[in-house]
């Protein structure tokens, strides 16, 4: 299953219109990140986005803004030490996401309340300049600690989602392509990464 990240800092066109576009496109969620933003200027964005991803059928999560993911009736994803510092949030939103970055993390994460995780990054990606990527063997190791789903991220392509899927995760985030995809290209995009991420689990569960 596909996530989109997104992050409005890659684009260099109108951002709301990228989000019609990919929501058009019917991935399983879109996390809206925008970590540059204020919550009062997160919370104005999310308003806009929520309409069109409500529009489309796709679901909204929030990322760290509780308040205001309560107030927008989204699901909301945090850092697993936020979910150590603050587990009774997992009792005041009906989706929890955390990301995490260990085995360990992935099970304490899981008895806290989570409903999904995500795991990175996986393979060398921009985003993460410098840093060593965690890799594939990594990413079976968190999904085997937990029985919630686990989505991959961190240098994820098409080309790789075989290989991403036979570790046991149930999906993958996608961030950079699809904020710099350009606007023309990226309904097609979307919907192929989509399509090869169905295809890429379907051979693994066979």
């Amino acid at each position: 299953m596909l996530n989109v990240i997104t992050a409005s800092t890659l684009c260099g066109d109108d951002f709301l219109s990228r989000i019609d576009i990919m929501a058009s496109a019917r991935p399983e969620r879109i996390i809206l990140r925008e970590k540059h933003l204020s919550e009062e200027e997160y919370a104005a964005l999310a308003r806009a986005c929520l309409a069109i991803c409500r529009k489309c059928g796709v679901e909204l999560v929030v990322n760290s803004f509780a308040d205001t993911a309560r107030r927008l009736d989204c699901g909301l994803h945090i850092p697993y030490a936020v979910l150590e510092r603050q587990s009774s949030l997992s009792e005041k939103f009906e989706l929890l996401g955390v990301s995490v970055h260990s085995p360990a993390e992935a099970a304490a994460a899981q008895q806290l309340g989570a409903d999904y995780l995500i795991a990175g990054h996986i393979y060398a990606t921009d985003c993460k300049k410098g840093l060593v990527p965690r890799g594939t063997e990594y990413l079976r190791e968190v999904a085997a600690a937990v029985t919630i789903p686990v989505y991959a991220i961190g240098g994820i392509t098409k080309e790789r989602l075989t290989e991403v899927y036979s570790t046991g995760a149930a999906g993958v985030c996608v961030m950079s392509h699809f904020m710099q995809c350009p606007l023309s290209q990226l309904y097609d995009e979307v919907r192929a990464f989509q399509s090869r991420s169905e295809n890429a689990r379907a051979c693994v569960d066979l």
